[in-house]
C-alpha cells in the first residue's frame, strides 16, 4: 500500500510501458514501409495501364476511322487529346530531377531501359510501352 500523498507510477511501470511501445513500434516500421513500397508499384502499374489503353484505343480507332491502323507517335503520346486526355502521368519510380511525364521513343524490346532520362519508353513500331526506370524490375512490365 502506497502512503496517502503519493501518487503516480514506479519506475517499474514506466520502463514496462517505454519496452511494450518499443516493441509496437519495431514491429509497425518495417509494416509502414513495405506498404509504402507497394502502394508505389500499384500507382506505377495504373499509370502504365493507363498509357496502355489509351494506346491501344488510338490504335482501334486508326483501324477504323482510316482503314489503317497505326500505332500512335511519341508525338501524339505528348500532344494532350491526341491519344490521352490529360498530360501523360508520372513514373512514381522517378525523382523530379529525371523528367517524370517523358516519353522516350526507342526500338529496342520492352524491358530495355533507354538512356538516362526517367518516366515512360514507347516503342513506336509495335506500340510496347514500359517504365524506363529498373528500380525494382518495373521496365519488364
Amino acid at each position: 500500500m502506497r502512503p496517502s500523498g503519493n501518487s503516480g507510477f514506479t519506475l517499474i511501470e514506466l520502463v514496462i510501458i517505454i519496452v511494450v511501445l518499443g516493441i509496437l513500434a519495431a514491429i509497425a516500421i518495417p509494416k509502414y514501409q513495405d506498404i509504402s513500397s507497394e502502394a508505389k508499384e500499384a500507382a506505377c502499374r495504373g499509370a502504365l495501364g493507363g498509357l496502355r489503353s489509351g494506346i491501344t484505343i488510338f490504335y482501334a480507332n486508326m483501324a477504323v476511322t482510316t482503314g489503317s491502323a497505326d500505332w500512335p507517335t511519341g508525338v501524339n503520346l505528348n500532344t494532350i487529346g491526341s491519344v490521352m486526355e490529360q498530360e501523360v502521368p508520372e513514373n512514381p519510380y522517378c525523382d523530379d530531377a529525371n523528367y517524370p511525364d517523358s516519353i522516350v521513343i526507342t526500338v529496342n524490346a520492352r524491358g530495355t531501359m533507354e538512356g538516362t532520362d526517367c518516366g515512360w519508353a514507347y516503342n513506336e513500331t509495335t506500340g510496347e510501352l514500359w517504365p524506363n526506370t529498373n528500380t525494382i524490375g518495373e521496365n519488364s512490365w
